[in-house]
C-alpha cells in the first residue's frame, strides 16, 4: 500500500472515531461586594451573587434546562464537638471529636432539590448538600470523613446551623431568564473574618456541564482591626499592654468602690 493511501485511510479512521465536540457553556459571575467590613455595630448583611450562562457555537441549539449549585465556604479551622452525659448528678464531657480544617462558614444554594438535579452518585462526587460535604475528623491517629449519620457529625452540623454558619437552601437560586441567575448569600453577625470561596456549578440533565469560582473577603476595621493586627504582629507588646490595662481597670474599680 502506498504512503498516500495509508495517509488517506488514517484520515478516514480519525474522522470516524474522533469524539464529538464538547459542550462549551461558560459561567460569568460576580458578587455585589468583594470586601465586607465588620465594625463594632455590625449586625450581618446579605451579598448578592449574579451571573449568566454564556453559550457559543458548540452549545446544542434549542432551549436547555439548567440547574445551578452555589457553594460558599469560609475560612477553615479546627473545631471540636463534645458529648456530655449526666454522671453522679452532674453533666460531664465524656467524649469528643475534632474536625480538622473544616469551613467555619458553609452554605449550599440551588434552584431546586439536589435529588432533582443529579443522581445520588453525582451528588456524592460533587459534594451537593450538607450531607455530602467532606468534613474531616481526627479519629485516634487517623483522619477521615465518616458517614453522614455519625452522631458527632450530625451534632456539629446542627450546632453550626443553629448559629447561622451552616446553611442549605434548594430554592435560593433564581433563574431570571433561562441563562441569567441570582442568589443571596446571608452573612450573620458572628460571621468569621477571612476569605470566602464561592464555587458555582452548572448542571444539565443530571451531569456537570461547567463550573467557575469567585471569592470575597470579610475584614475588621477601626479599633477592632487595630487590636487584631497588634495581637498578630506584636504579640509580646500586646500582652504587656493588655496586662497593664487590666491592672489599671482593677485599680480604678478599687478606688470607686472604696469611696462608696
Amino acid at each position: 500500500m502506498s504512503a498516500r493511501r495509508l495517509i488517506a485511510v488514517g484520515a478516514i479512521c480519525t474522522a470516524m472515531f474522533a469524539p464529538a465536540q464538547a459542550r462549551a457553556e461558560r459561567l460569568i459571575v460576580s458578587v455585589s461586594n468583594h470586601r465586607v467590613t465588620v465594625t463594632p455595630n455590625y449586625s450581618g448583611e446579605e451579598l448578592v451573587l449574579f451571573g449568566a450562562v454564556e453559550k457559543d457555537a458548540a452549545t446544542p441549539a434549542g432551549p436547555i434546562n439548567y440547574d445551578l449549585v452555589v457553594t460558599v465556604s469560609g475560612p477553615r479551622a479546627d473545631m471540636m464537638t463534645r458529648r456530655k452525659e449526666r454522671r453522679f448528678g452532674i453533666w460531664m464531657n465524656t467524649d469528643y471529636r475534632q474536625f480538622v480544617k473544616v469551613p467555619a462558614y458553609l452554605a449550599l444554594f440551588a434552584n431546586r432539590p439536589f435529588d432533582d438535579i443529579a443522581s445520588t452518585d453525582v451528588q456524592r462526587r460533587q459534594q451537593l448538600g450538607l450531607t455530602n460535604v467532606l468534613l474531616t475528623q481526627r479519629i485516634g491517629p487517623d483522619f477521615a470523613d465518616v458517614v453522614p449519620n455519625d452522631p458527632f457529625r450530625r451534632a456539629f452540623v446542627r450546632l453550626q446551623r443553629q448559629r447561622g454558619l451552616y446553611r442549605e437552601d434548594t430554592s435560593a437560586v433564581t433563574f431570571i431568564t433561562p441563562t441569567l441567575f441570582r442568589t443571596g448569600i446571608p452573612l450573620p453577625a458572628q460571621v468569621p473574618i477571612g476569605t470566602y470561596d464561592v464555587e458555582i456549578k452548572l448542571f444539565s440533565d443530571g451531569a456537570l456541564v461547567t463550573h467557575t469560582e469567585t471569592a470575597f473577603e470579610i475584614v475588621k476595621v477601626g479599633f477592632e482591626q487595630f487590636v487584631a493586627t497588634s495581637a498578630r504582629q506584636n504579640g509580646f507588646i500586646y500582652g504587656l499592654v493588655t496586662a497593664a490595662m487590666a491592672l489599671m481597670t482593677g485599680w480604678i474599680a478599687s478606688l470607686v468602690f472604696a469611696k462608696e
